[in-house]
C-alpha cells in the first residue's frame, strides 16, 4: 500500500496540471505573442546606418617604441599611466577590404589604453574620412579565441554537472539571448516604448525558459504565475520610483549617446533595465518556493494550506536574506568605479546620494529587492492553494 501511495506523489510535479490552469497559460502565451507582434521592430528603422568609424582586425608585426613627450602642465595634475609608451607599430590587417596590407599606426597611449606587443592580435578603428596617417588606430585586443575557449569550458562544465537538465538550461539561456538581442534591443532602437517591450520580452523568456528547464509540471506553472505577478509589480514600483525621483535615465555616457543619436526614451530604457535585471533573481526565488511547498506536501500530506504557507515562508525568508546580499553585491561590483570615485571626491553624503548616478543604482537595488520580497508570499500562497486539491482528492 505504501508503494502504491508513493507512486502518484512522485509525479505530483509532472503533467497532471488542471485543464483550467493549462488554458490560462495558453491565454497568457497568446497574449504575449500578440504583444510581440505589435511591438516587433521594423528592420529598416532599427538600423542606425553605417557608422563613420569601422572596426577591423590586424596582427602587430613590428614596433618602434620611443620615449613619450613631456606632459603639459594641465596633464601633470593626474598621475601618468605606468604602462604608457609612445611610438608606432606595423600592423597587418586580417579583416576588411584591405586585408593583407600593412599599415603604420601610432601606439595607444593614455589611461586605460591597451598594452600591445609584437604578435598580438588587435582591433583597430578605421576612419576613412581622416588623413592617411591617422585612418587606423589601435583600440583594443582581439579576444575571439580566448572567448571561444571560455565558452566551450562553460558549456562542458554545465553539461558535466547538470547533464540533461544542464542541456535544457543552456537551451533556455540561448532563448533568453535570442529574445533580448532579436526583439528587446531592436524594438527599443525602433523607438518602441522600452517598458512594455521589456515586460513582453521578459514574459516570453519566463514562459519558455521555465517550462524548458523545469518541465511541464504544476510547480513550474505556479512559479510562472508568481514570476509574472512579481514582474508586473516590479515594473510598477520602478516607474513610480523613477518618476518620484525625477530620474532622466541619462546617467552615463552610453545612455546619453543613445538619446542623442537614436532618440531612445532614456527613462523607459532605465525602467527596462531594472526589469530585466530583476528577472534572473525572481525566477530563482519563485521556483524555490513552488518546489518547497510541493516537497512539504509530499512529505506530510496532512499539512493544511496555512501550515504549508507558514513552513514554506520560513524557507523563503532565509532565501531572501541571502539573495538580498547577492543583489547589493552584484550592483556594487558593477558600480565599483563609481563608488571609488565617490570616496575619492569626499563629497557630503547627502550630495552623493542625491546624485543621479547613485540614485539610479539605489532605485535598482531597492525596487528589485521589494519585487523579490513580494515574490515569496505571492508564489507560496499560490503553491499552497494548488497543493490542497491533490491531497484532499487522495
Amino acid at each position: 500500500m505504501a508503494g502504491r501511495h508513493a507512486h502518484p506523489h512522485a509525479h505530483a510535479g509532472g503533467l497532471n496540471t488542471s485543464p483550467t490552469v493549462l488554458v490560462a497559460v495558453a491565454v497568457v502565451l497568446c497574449a504575449v505573442a500578440v504583444a510581440m507582434v505589435w511591438l516587433w521592430p521594423d528592420s529598416k528603422a532599427a538600423v542606425a546606418g553605417a557608422p563613420d568609424t569601422q572596426q577591423v582586425n590586424g596582427v602587430i608585426t613590428t614596433m618602434d617604441v620611443e620615449p613619450c613627450p613631456p606632459a603639459t602642465d594641465q596633464l601633470q595634475q593626474s598621475p601618468p599611466a605606468a604602462s604608457s609608451v609612445c611610438g608606432s607599430a606595423q600592423v597587418r590587417l586580417t579583416t576588411g577590404d584591405q586585408a593583407g596590407t600593412t599599415f603604420t599606426v601610432p601606439l595607444p597611449t593614455g589611461v586605460g589604453s591597451p598594452t600591445v606587443h609584437v604578435g598580438d592580435k588587435a582591433v583597430l578603428a578605421y576612419s576613412p574620412g581622416n588623413e592617411a596617417a591617422s585612418r587606423y588606430a589601435i583600440i583594443d585586443h582581439e579576444r575571439g579565441t580566448q572567448l571561444w575557449v571560455l565558452l566551450v569550458a562553460f558549456v562542458l562544465a554545465v553539461l558535466a554537472f547538470g547533464r540533461w537538465r544542464g542541456l535544457t538550461a543552456l537551451l533556455g539561456l540561448g532563448f533568453t539571448f535570442t529574445v533580448i538581442l532579436g526583439f528587446v534591443i531592436p524594438a527599443i532602437l525602433d523607438s518602441k516604448p522600452p517598458l512594455p517591450v521589456a515586460i513582453v520580452g521578459c514574459s516570453a523568456i519566463v514562459l519558455v525558459v521555465l517550462y524548458l528547464t523545469h518541465g511541464l509540471g504544476r510547480t513550474t506553472t505556479v512559479a510562472l504565475a508568481g514570476t509574472l505577478a512579481s514582474l508586473l509589480l516590479t515594473g510598477l514600483l520602478s516607474a513610480l520610483a523613477v518618476m518620484a525621483m525625477n530620474l532622466s535615465g541619462a546617467g552615463d555616457e552610453s545612455s546619453f549617446i543613445l538619446g542623442q543619436s537614436h532618440g531612445v526614451d532614456l527613462r523607459g530604457l532605465l525602467l527596462a533595465g531594472i526589469l530585466i535585471g530583476s528577472l534572473g533573481v525572481l525566477d530563482d526565488v519563485t521556483v524555490t518556493q513552488a518546489v518547497t511547498v510541493e516537497e512539504l506536501a509530499r512529505a506530510n500530506p496532512e499539512l493544511g494550506g496555512r501550515q504549508l504557507y507558514a513552513a514554506a515562508t520560513r524557507v523563503g525568508r532565509a532565501h531572501i536574506a541571502s539573495v538580498i546580499n547577492t543583489i547589493v553585491l552584484a550592483y556594487a561590483g558593477a558600480s565599483l568605479p563609481l563608488l571609488v570615485l565617490i570616496v575619492a571626491l569626499d563629497d557630503p553624503l547627502g550630495q552623493v546620494l542625491s546624485d543621479q548616478l547613485v540614485a539610479t543604482e539605489l532605485v535598482r537595488s531597492a525596487v528589485g529587492t521589494i519585487g523579490l520580497i513580494a515574490a515569496v508570499p505571492i508564489t507560496t500562497a499560490a503553491a499552497a492553494y494548488v497543493a490542497r486539491p491533490r491531497r484532499s482528492a487522495a
